[in-house]
């Protein structure tokens, strides 16, 4: 097997078990393990960049103004999503999130057409509609409108347009992003811990563990992933990021067991046949590109 893909599979199977991770430290609130989170993340990825010898390269790189205006506005983007995605996960959301993460395709192709001004072709509309018919029929019925699927669908969306546009990439890119959020993040743990109290007072040792491990956790995908977008197609990269959302949502009904109406399912269902047309059409169309010229029956 192409080792690309293997490095993908185990990319998007780690991201998959997120939940299951997160939620052994659902004591503490979002914002700290966020924030721990960002502290573990930037010092294992300073380690990794200094003992690679590749400290002087980054700054060689990152002295512009415009890598850390690029970077700061990824940086919020994406803190914005590991906030609420925490958040979710460990309010008993995991089907709410895994949602936000099949609408993340189908909303990279509306900013295309918002922002890129590209074309969408008829598949590609209908789909974009059965989508939006999904998300309406939910906002419609005592579910409640899905605001924490359409923010991480919008927040991960438009950080994966800016960050096709953004100086840095891979290891470096993201280095830039937690180092914008660095200070912020332990300013704001000096702030709620204190020696008697504190969101992480009385933490256990497995607790304390789980913490620093949020920085591997983070990194590791991101390796593995970047390893794989090297070696296989963008296409297939593309087909194997529904794993991700599939084993969430998974996990959210048979390990969580959180409620899954008739009418969720429904809007669900409009969802991932929407998204279904839309893969479908990128894989006709990538095919088509790559299958070779037929040759004349003259010769």
């Amino acid at each position: 097997m192409n080792p690309g893909i293997l490095y993908g599979l185990g990319a998007y199977l780690l991201w998959g078990m997120f939940p299951l991770y997160f939620r052994l430290l659902q004591r503490i609130p979002a914002l700290e393990l966020v924030a721990h989170r960002v502290v573990w993340s930037t010092t294992l990825i300073a380690v990794g960049i200094l003992v690679a010898g590749r400290g002087k390269a980054f700054l060689s790189v990152a002295r512009s103004p415009r890598v850390w205006i690029a970077h700061s506005v990824t940086a919020v983007l994406i803190g914005i999503n590991w906030l609420v995605y925490v958040w979710g996960v460990n309010h008993g959301r995991v089907v709410e999130c895994s949602l936000g993460y099949f609408l993340n395709p189908l909303v990279s192709v509306g900013l295309g057409v918002v922002v890129l001004r590209e074309r969408l072709r008829t598949a590609q509309w209908i789909g974009v509609a059965l989508a939006g018919c999904g998300l309406v029929y939910l906002a419609a019925g005592q579910e409640g409108f899905p605001w924490l699927s359409l923010t991480l669908a919008l927040s991960f969306g438009t950080y994966g347009l800016l960050k096709k546009r953004a100086p840095l990439e891979s290891v470096d890119g993201l280095f830039a992003e937690t180092l914008v959020l660095f200070l912020p993040a332990l300013a704001w743990i000096a702030f709620r811990e204190t020696p008697s109290q504190g969101p992480l007072h009385g933490a256990t040792v497995l607790e304390w563990t789980l913490l620093i491990g949020t920085g591997i956790v983070t990194t590791v995908p991101l390796l593995l992933f970047s390893m794989s977008t090297r070696r296989i197609p963008l296409s297939l990269v593309g087909f194997l990021q529904y794993i991700t959302p599939t084993i969430q949502f998974l996990i959210g009904i048979a390990v969580f067991h959180e409620a899954f109406s008739i009418r969720k399912l429904h809007g669900f269902a409009l969802v991932w046949f929407g998204l279904a047309l839309v893969l479908a059409d990128g894989i006709l169309k990538s095919a088509r590109r790559t299958s070779p010229p037929r040759s004349s029956p003259n010769g």
